[in-house]
């Protein structure tokens, strides 16, 4: 008869402390515990699945029965280590929660033998694997046990969701957060079963299968049995990832190139690529995501120290970091995480994939409101000062500064008793500032409104009679809260907002259409434009010399402007 399988999960399952992966912080303490024969009477063992929660209290129950011990390395060759690792140690009793919940159980299985000496063993050993299936009943019946146990008992407890876990049994258990295990000590581990079983793959391979088990090594080990079924002996980065669906982390990086240089087309290409591979977009788009944060991570901490990536993927990840700062990584993350529940229920994920990466390029090219005010001043700086200087935007905490306010601007009241008239025309603009790049669509049914008042309580917003509409869709309790929000930063004070029609409040003349951003640089600026006077037209070749100033030429195209006059 031939000889039974054994899979490469069990087969490779650690013996010893040290064997066990990436848990050098519970192994260490474990063992220094049992140096210093302090040994607690119940322990409980939390984390992920798939990372050695159960072998390593199985090790424990080992270090402590065997022969020779308690010792920090069982010997494995004695009946007790023996009877232990195969699961028949008559002193260590191995309790599955998730299939005996009812207290009738606890109590037949753990409160009836407790008080029973060990057969062979120092200690008698209940491990208890996801305790947190155990009902109400059942850990209300072994509270009293396990506060109080006999001095040969000792309770192992091992969990994936500890918060389902009462505090009553928590607060009388030594506890230990086991962690996903790093990518490189995956890695490095599957390098060494490879080697073993006489496997060939490659590195890419083995990351590709290290990345599909996100942090489970008992599930990387598990992949790699299966591969080898598949494979053979030889085992390539391609058949990996048609295997389980993965992407490549070639093609990851280079969809991250796309979004990052603003190359719609080339994502786009990305995407049908793998359509027509059968990937999954969902995980394409997790991998993506993951990606762009490493890039954050190194943008603002450019030694990675606190990245778990190989050292090949440190390598590609630096090169992009170098061309990506931290706000556009931040605006090109915020783009992609608010699609992440979209897409899981879209009904083509393909559509909604595509345009999800179009909007993160977008967000990746838009400026914010300070970068503007920043390049605005150096354009103030280069033309020499003046009257043309841009006032930069104030912070939270700071008080607003006063701002000259347009000619046709409404007087605001006078009688604010708190705050000068200034300060709410400011704290106006700023917010109108803040609305169009925050909330365009609310920006766009206040940009008629005006503040007529402020009596220091109540800010008052009217609107012309001929934009009630605006109104209408303005005055909702989430518009009103967000603006009280804001004005209460700005003006450093509770305020509350109303809206309001009134006749003296003028419509503001409409801005002027695209085309007239693009005029001939020598046409003069039309009457209706919002100007305290029409400056003479500055000559032709002023005009050109100007326009051959980068900065200026930005300040144009984000503006669609022209230069109608230049000052100092």
């Amino acid at each position: 008869m031939p000889q039974q399988y054994t899979v490469l999960a069990r087969k490779w399952r650690p013996q010893q402390f040290d064997e066990v992966v990436g848990q050098e912080h519970v192994t260490q303490t474990l063992q220094n515990a049992i140096k210093k024969n302090r040994l607690a009477h119940a322990y409980l063992f939390a984390g992920p699945r798939g990372i050695g929660k159960t072998s390593t209290a199985r090790i424990f129950a080992k270090a402590l029965n065997c022969k020779k011990g308690p010792t920090t390395t069982p010997c494995d060759k004695c009946d007790n280590c023996k009877e232990i690792a195969e699961g028949r140690s008559f002193d260590v009793l191995e309790f599955d929660a998730a299939s005996n919940t009812q207290v009738e159980k606890v109590r037949e299985i753990i409160l009836e033998t407790v008080r029973y000496s060990p057969a062979t063993s120092k200690y008698k050993i209940y491990l208890i694997d996801e305790v947190h299936m155990l009902s109400d009943g059942s850990f209300n019946a072994l509270l009293k046990t396990l506060e109080e146990p006999p001095s040969h008992v000792i309770f192992f407890f091992a969990t994936t969701d500890p918060q389902k876990v009462p505090l009553t049994i928590t607060s009388r258990c030594q506890r230990f957060d086991l962690r996903r295990i790093p990518a490189a000590a995956m890695l490095k581990h599957l390098k060494q079963i490879a080697k073993a079983e006489k496997v060939s793959a490659d590195e890419n391979a083995l990351l590709a299968v290290v990345r599909g088990a996100e942090g489970s090594l008992r599930d990387a080990e598990s992949a790699l049995d299966q591969l080898i079924a598949f494979c053979g002996n030889e085992i390539s980065e391609d058949e990996v990832l048609g295997v389980f669906g993965l992407v490549s982390h070639g093609l990851v990086t280079q969809l991250a190139d796309a979004v990052i240089d603003g190359d719609s087309q080339a994502a786009l290409g990305v995407v049908h690529e793998l359509v027509k591979a059968g990937k999954e977009l969902q995980r394409l788009h997790a991998d993506l995501l993951a990606h762009l944060r490493n890039l954050l991570i190194l943008s603002v901490s450019p030694d990675g120290k606190n990245l778990d990536v190989s050292d090949l993927e440190m390598e590609s990840l630096q090169k992009q970091a170098a061309r990506l700062d931290a706000s556009a990584a931040l605006r090109i993350m915020d783009t992609l995480a608010s699609g992440e529940s979209r897409l899981r229920y879209a009904m083509s994920k393909q559509i909604l994939l595509e345009v999800i990466l179009l909007q993160a390029i977008h967000a990746r090219n838009a400026v914010s409101v300070d970068s503007l005010l920043k390049r605005l001043n150096e354009v103030k700086s280069k033309l020499g000062g003046g009257g043309g200087m841009v006032a930069e935007r104030p912070s939270e905490n700071t008080p607003l500064r006063e701002t000259p306010t347009r000619p046709d601007a409404p007087t605001p009241s006078r009688s604010t008793p708190h705050r000068a008239a200034p300060d709410l025309a400011a704290a106006w603009q700023e917010l109108l500032g803040h609305l169009a790049e925050s909330r365009p669509m609310l920006h766009q049914y206040l940009i008629e409104a005006q503040p007529t008042s402020f009596d220091g309580e109540t800010v008052t917003l009217a609107f012309p009679n001929e934009f009630s509409m605006h109104k209408e869709l303005a005055d909702t309790p989430q518009n009103v809260q967000f603006l009280q929000t804001r004005f209460r930063q700005s003006l450093g004070q509770d305020v509350s907002v109303r809206f309001a029609l009134e006749d003296s409040v003028a419509p503001k003349t409409p801005p002027a259409p695209l085309a007239t951003a693009r005029r001939a640089p020598d046409e003069p600026q039309p009457a209706s434009a919002p100007l305290a006077a029409k400056p003479a037209p500055l000559s032709k070749d002023r005009v050109q010399d100007l326009r051959k100033d980068p900065l200026i030429q930005k300040a144009l195209e984000v503006f669609r402007g022209n230069i109608v006059d230049a000052r100092g």
